[in-house]
């Protein structure tokens, strides 16, 4: 309220107004012009980045490995078809990279046209001008699960397909051993992929915690749509313990849990890259109960989600670093995004090495690149000037 005093035909008046004052306690909108700016800025340069990096790496790959498409006599078709199985994998491992792309160039150009310094002057804090970026890191880290999950099928179709001509033309194949995704382990002499024949098969089912052991030999198998494999004649060995065991002869025997074809049997074993997270948790599960070793694919199973969190401790780096040169320029920014991630890349390859050979832990090996970035992050964000 204000108050003013004035003189009419020697009366004195009192007036007052009412003059509203601005509430301190109003919301300020929860998204302002200027995130949608920064976020923008940083969108465009983050999907530039994710297609144009995979391109690259599929040029570069396609160069290397022309020669042998040839020789395997490949179609364009196959070729091309192969490739775009490629792109979910391709994309998943290049997400980090295009986060931090798109944070060091989005945040180098505010400070070089001093938005940054603009955006202080009126109260905005450098915490809160990045807040876009990191909410981006985490649109970006959801988009790395989600391509984590169809990368393995992709990559599954990949290899069928440039296997097909450049397999060994012959149906058969001799004495050889085959692990499948249960933890199984087949012995077979010979197998007859036209005819879906086996000869002399060992099949071999360590035990559990919660289940016998099991070793099935017969001397011959054949596989029909409608059932699956068939083994007979044979013996079925069931091991309840180092000292029990008792046998059971058998005509014919059908598994169940012989889940593969002939095809599938020809091929060799599935790589931690054609299994999803839940895949390779009950490949690893399986193989323990085993008593097999299973460390380096723990860590191959911990990097499916260590490389998506990776965008968000990948922004938390790059955004401070992004403001310690304004006069670097776009040579600044590719080298700091450069030579962050060739250095990321080596530790994730020595973390799997030390992590694999049991020195840490497995688990502990899939996230160290991950602390120990995300500790240098920390840093440089608590020397930033707000």
């Amino acid at each position: 309220m204000s108050q003013t005093t004035f003189s009419t035909a020697g009366v004195a008046v009192v007036a007052r107004s009412a003059v509203k004052a601005p509430r301190a306690t109003r919301r300020r909108r929860l998204i302002t012009p200027l995130d949608r700016m920064v976020a923008s800025e940083f969108a465009r340069i983050f999907l530039v980045t994710l297609l144009g990096f995979p391109l690259l790496v599929i040029i570069i790959d396609l160069v290397e490995k022309l020669r042998g498409y040839t020789a395997d006599k490949l179609s364009m078709a196959d070729v091309a078809l192969a490739y775009y199985y490629m792109l979910p994998d391709t994309m998943f491992m290049v997400l980090p990279a295009a986060t931090l792309f798109a944070t060091v160039f989005s945040i180098s150009t505010f400070t070089r046209y001093s938005e940054i310094t603009a955006a202080k002057a009126s109260g905005i804090s450098f915490y809160r001008f990045i807040a876009p970026v990191i909410v981006m890191s985490f649109v970006a880290m959801g988009l790395g699960l989600v391509v984590g999950e169809y990368a393995p099928p992709a990559n599954a179709k990949k290899e069928a397909i440039l296997k097909k001509k450049s397999a060994s033309p012959e149906n058969e194949r001799y004495n050889f051993s085959f692990s499948s995704v249960t933890g199984r382990n087949y012995r077979i002499y010979s197998l007859d992929v036209r005819n879906n024949l086996l000869e002399r098969v060992d099949i071999e089912e360590r035990r559990g915690e919660k289940r016998p052991g099991v070793l099935i030999s017969a001397e011959k198998g054949d596989w029909k749509p409608t059932r699956g494999w068939a083994v007979y004649p044979g013996v079925m060995h069931v091991m309840r313990s180092d000292s029990a065991d008792f046998v059971i002869a058998f005509d014919s025997l059908y598994d169940k849990r012989f889940r593969e074809t002939s095809k599938e049997l020809r091929a060799s074993d599935k790589a931690p890259t054609e299994m999803t997270f839940r895949q390779l948790t009950e490949f690893i599960g399986a193989l323990e109960a085993s008593g097999a070793e299973v460390a380096p694919l723990k860590v191959e199973r911990m990097l499916k989600l260590a490389i998506p969190v990776t965008c968000v401790i990948i922004a938390l780096f790059g955004a401070p670093l992004a403001t310690s040169s304004q006069r670097g320029g776009a040579a600044f920014g590719v080298a700091i995004s450069l030579g962050t991630t060739i250095i990321f890349l080596v530790l994730i390859q020595l973390t799997k090495a030390i992590g694999g050979n049991g020195v840490i832990s497995a688990d502990l090996a899939g996230w160290l690149p991950n602390i120990l970035v995300g500790s240098i992050a920390l840093i440089l964000l608590a020397r930033v000037r707000t």
